[in-house]
């Protein structure tokens, strides 16, 4: 018998999220980190058809022990491009960071309802389209993705 059950999370009937292409999750004006590692920066520099360490000399930086891709002058991502029909892109999407991959729902955002909010007024696709269970949301917020 347990005597103290575990609550739910307040996400547990899921959130819904689809991205509209807004590249407002990748563009400043803050500066922010996109923390990638030697594995991923192994499949961006194959995917822009770079050894790895042009990719590491063009595109990233160190800070303290860990890795980040480098930002535009404006604190966009480096990789965040205009698309013909006025929108922003990710150019390797395919092949982005896990850290992007998770987005939104990182521990950040999911930890409160109030937090959510918060992260919806940046992203429009926040609480639109397919409906996330209970079990990705936590596994993206642990940072595990697709």
């Amino acid at each position: 018998m347990r005597l103290f059950a575990k609550k739910p999370p307040w996400y547990a009937s899921g959130l819904a999220f689809q991205c509209q292409q807004c590249g407002r999750c990748c563009a400043g004006p803050q500066e922010g980190y996109v923390w990638v590692t030697p594995q991923e920066v192994a499949a961006i520099a194959q995917c822009l058809g770079l050894s790895e360490g042009q990719m590491r000399d063009r595109y990233v930086r160190r800070v303290g022990v860990r890795h980040s891709l480098v930002e535009k002058p404006n604190h966009d991502c480096v990789f965040l491009v205009d698309t013909p029909n006025g929108g922003r892109a990710c150019a390797i999407y395919g092949v982005r960071p896990v850290q992007c991959r998770t987005w939104p729902f990182w521990e950040s955002n999911v930890s409160h309802p109030d937090a959510w909010a918060q992260a919806q007024m940046r992203c429009p696709g926040i609480n639109r389209g397919k409906l996330y269970g209970c079990d990705e949301i936590a596994a993206r917020a642990n940072g595990i993705a697709d």
